[in-house]
């Protein structure tokens, strides 16, 4: 049976260890870090997910508040909410819960955004400044995925990492993140996607399997090597309302050496990583 690694219980230790810096720069300074959340329309997952960063906030001593437009609200709306939190001197990072409603061009807004609010690192500043090798705010579900491995001992150095999925949010950064000449990267990194031919042939060939490729149980037990560390960075509801990730967690727990769990693995991580850019955010915003 493989090592959990319970990214549920790493959270509430970071989280403690954050709660700590932020109650320093609020004593320091006079006020506390703060974070807005904009969320537009009312998609329940949605709805859920800025909950639980707000209530995580509030948990570590930060302000949040929540700004929830109607599903009609227009581009021109959104971008003038967007104005308002960049220039307000409280607000520390912005967050704008995605997916937006298909009448509002997602890419407008994340570039909207000021780069030193850009907490969930997906704005151009951001990630071409990660692309250069000198990151911000790196974007919060790939931080959390190399912070889980490092906190656990995983060694990444000069390992060969697959990540399967290419989005902008999940595969792109952390390919990024994990050939850095840094600490807690220098791997080898191959990138599969829905087009890549045979991704059972490269994913046995990792040391670390990353997938993020949204299909429930994608990844089998004969698609990983005996010893592999597999991350999960997937949620998928199944017909019978089970929550259950990208990965086939039974089969491929047999042969892994380290798997993340669904739910209690990387998501708890990402809210946990937003935290600590909201903190960045806020003290590079003081200096």
């Amino acid at each position: 049976m493989a090592q959990i690694l319970d990214g549920k219980q790493l959270a509430q230790t970071m989280q403690a260890e954050m709660a700590a810096k932020v109650a320093q720069f609020s004593a320091k300074h006079g006020f506390k870090p703060g974070l807005a959340a904009v969320l537009v329309g009312d998609d329940p997952a949605s709805q859920v997910y800025v909950r639980n960063k707000r209530k995580a906030c509030e948990q570590v001593g930060m302000t949040s508040w929540l700004h929830a437009l109607p599903a009609t609200t227009t581009q021109a709306e959104l971008l003038q909410v967007i104005a308002q939190l960049n220039a307000d001197k409280q607000v520390s990072g912005i967050l704008v819960q995605l997916p937006l409603p298909k009448a509002i061009r997602e890419s407008a807004i994340i570039e909207a955004v000021a780069p030193p609010k850009d907490v969930d690192g997906f704005g151009p500043v951001s990630l071409g400044l990660l692309t250069a090798g000198t990151p911000r705010f790196q974007p919060c579900t790939p931080f959390g995925v190399q912070q889980i491995l490092v906190r656990n001992g995983i060694r990444i150095d000069g390992q060969h990492v697959v990540i399967v999925g290419r989005s902008n949010i999940v595969g792109k950064p952390l390919a990024m993140m994990l050939m850095q000449k840094a600490e807690g990267a220098n791997a080898t990194v191959t990138v599969c996607h829905s087009k890549s031919r045979d991704i059972a042939a490269l994913t046995r060939q990792a040391d670390i399997v990353v997938v993020a490729i949204g299909q429930a149980r994608f990844l089998k037990q004969d698609m990983v090597r005996p010893g592999a560390v597999v991350v999960d960075v997937g949620i998928n509801r199944t017909p019978e309302g089970k929550l259950v990730g990208d990965v086939d967690f039974d089969g491929v727990n047999e042969v892994a050496g380290a798997i993340t769990p669904v739910p209690g693995g990387i998501g708890p991580m990402t809210i946990t990583m937003l935290l600590h850019n909201t903190l960045q955010a806020a003290i590079l915003q003081q200096e």
